[in-house]
């Protein structure tokens, strides 16, 4: 089986169930861990419809899908802040096509699309219990850095130079 990673319309169908599927993963595993239960399907519904993705549209960011089998598998995205700063996001993979080199795909294809849109560093922020995020990103060459922005549920902030 191959991998393929291309650009995707933020707004696309395919696009959308990636971002339902990337929400409700971190949102359940935030409330399992601090509240012992799941989203709630309303707050879930509102959060999801809450954030558009226009931020990774083009020429201010991208949205790329990676597909497995020609199967849409994960997504990751980059929106620039600011003429040399790009910030990644919506990184993720469907459950069952991890481990099998697909985050490390994606990161890099948006790293790539970053530098290409002119970005010299990539930020980007997680929680601390996305270990498995926080590992990979360590592996990719990403440091620890201070917090870049005031997100409620951050807890740790990377940076990495892309040229």
């Amino acid at each position: 089986m191959v991998w393929t990673v291309a650009p995707e319309p933020h707004d696309s169908p395919v696009a959308a169930a990636l971002w339902r599927a990337y929400y409700t993963e971190v949102s359940d595993r935030w409330y399992l861990l601090h509240q012992g239960r799941r989203t709630d399907p309303e707050e879930l519904e509102r959060e999801v419809a809450a954030v558009s993705g226009d931020d990774l549209a083009p020429p201010k960011g991208l949205l790329l899908v990676a597909r497995y089998a020609d199967r849409p598998a994960g997504s990751a995205g980059f929106r620039l802040l600011d003429a040399n700063t790009a910030e990644l996001t919506r990184v993720f993979l469907y459950e069952g096509m991890r481990g099998r080199g697909g985050a490390a795909l994606l990161v890099r294809a948006a790293e790539e699309a970053a530098r290409a849109a002119g970005a010299g560093r990539m930020l980007l922020d997680t929680r601390g219990d996305l270990v498995e995020a926080r590992a990979l990103y360590a592996r990719l060459g990403y440091t620890e850095t201070a917090a870049h922005n005031a997100d409620p549920y951050a807890e740790h902030w990377f940076a990495k130079q892309l040229r």
